[in-house]
């Protein structure tokens, strides 16, 4: 009989847990600190150019070479919620390859808008998710939307195309379907 008992406590212990675990949906806006801002002051730091004249800068000039890495510096180091480490969250976005074979991309970015992290400068790296997918996921169109389903972690990742704040491990990804999203929801 405690044998019993016993195999019957281990069984509920386990199965209480599972709310927990359950994925929460997140919008991109959730994965930034409530105080974080990010204005044109922070992205030009020292530089004293007129915010509406930057078309008279020449793109291969030292002064747009400086200003660049500089908004690139601020991009890169956006904070991140660090309460959201270990987190099983699902959240949309469109896919940014980093490791593929043909059209099954393994390891990704997951960014808030279509093509973010293709054109200069990217998203800031608390908007910018670095996504492992064993198996691998199908991708045909860069401009379709997905649902990434995973544990979230704080772990910075560097690539050509950005720095991504969060990682995320992910189990399930599904398209994304506009016709059931509520406006404003994404």
């Amino acid at each position: 009989m405690p044998k019993l008992i016993l195999t019957l406590l281990v069984a509920l212990l386990l199965a209480a847990p599972a709310h927990a675990n359950d994925p929460v949906e997140f919008t991109w806006d959730e994965l930034m600190p409530e105080d974080y801002t990010l204005s044109l002051a922070d992205l030009l730091g020292d530089f004293d150019y007129d915010p509406y004249s930057f078309d008279m800068l020449d793109d291969f000039s030292p002064e747009a070479e400086k200003m660049l890495d500089q908004m690139m510096s601020v991009l890169a180091s956006a904070p991140v919620r660090g309460e959201l480490d270990g987190k099983m969250i699902s959240i949309p976005g469109f896919v940014v390859p980093l490791e593929a074979e043909q059209t099954r991309v393994h390891r990704f970015f997951l960014v808030p808008y279509f093509g973010a992290c293709i054109h200069v400068p990217p998203p800031p790296s608390n908007q910018i998710i670095d996504v492992h997918f064993e198996p691998g996921t199908q991708v045909e169109n860069l401009w379709d939307a997905v649902w990434v389903t995973g544990r979230l972690n704080t772990v910075t990742f560097s690539h050509e195309m950005g720095t991504s704040g969060y990682r995320l491990e992910a189990f399930q990804i599904t398209p994304y379907d506009w016709d059931a999203a509520e406006e404003g929801e994404w």
